[in-house]
Order: structure tokens, then sequence, then C-alpha cells
């Protein structure tokens, strides 16, 4: 009888560390930090010196409120969510982590946390997400 094929075990791939968030709110109109919000950015700072990271994406967001006309209230927003996501990463790089390991997006109105209406004044919507990847 031949002999047995040999019996390959394939070694099992290591599970992706999961990407890490955290959320920084802003009040309404605003891109500086509370001392919470530093709290929590000074967390993000830690986490990401023990957990696996290659990218920290910082990501700005707005609620939906506005001045004016929709489309002047979209582009202040957008350049208000960018200014929010700027905050947070010099916050970052205060607490030691290095500007080139941070992406920053701005992305005004769009994903809100909590669906409104337009020019709807909305807390969670006024945020920051800091994700480590």
């Amino acid at each position: 009888a031949p002999p047995a094929p040999p019996v390959v075990v394939a070694p099992i791939p290591p599970a992706p560390t999961p990407a890490r968030t955290y959320l920084v709110f802003f009040d309404w109109d605003r891109y500086n930090l509370t001392s919470r919000a530093r709290e929590i950015v000074a967390q993000a700072a830690q986490a990401s010196t023990h957990v696996q990271t290659t990218r920290i994406e910082v990501n700005g967001y707005t609620d939906t409120s506005h001045a004016g006309s929709a489309a002047a209230g979209a582009r202040y927003n957008m350049g208000l969510s960018l200014r929010r996501a700027n905050s947070v990463k010099a916050e970052l790089i205060r607490d030691g982590v290095p500007a080139s390991a941070i992406d920053i997006h701005g992305y005004g109105e769009s994903h809100p946390l909590v669906a409104t209406g337009p020019n709807s004044r909305e807390p969670q919507n006024r945020r920051v997400e800091i994700i480590l990847r």
C-alpha cells in the first residue's frame, strides 16, 4: 500500500488588531478642545503606543446647522470639520504622537452619528473620531 500523504497543518494567521476608536465632542461652532476632550485625546495617544498602530485617522464632522444658505453652510461646516480635526491632531502631537503617523480628514455634515434634518444642532454630530489602525 502507498504511504499516507503527509498531513499539512497550515498555521492560523493572527487576527488583525481591531481598530480602536475614540470620540471627541465639540461645542456648537467651536473647534477648541475642552478639558474632557484633552483627556480623551491623551487616552488615544497613550493607547497608540500599546497597541499595534500603523496609522491614526483623525476625522472631523459637524452637525447640519449653519447661517445663510445651505450651500454656504455646507462649505463652512467642511472647513469647521477640518479645523476640529487639526485641533485634535495638534493635541495628539503634544501628547507624543509623531505627526507623520496622523492622517486628517474633514467630512463636514456627512456621516452623522444621529440622523437629523437640515439646519439642526446635534451635539453628537459635532465630533472628531480618532481611529487607531
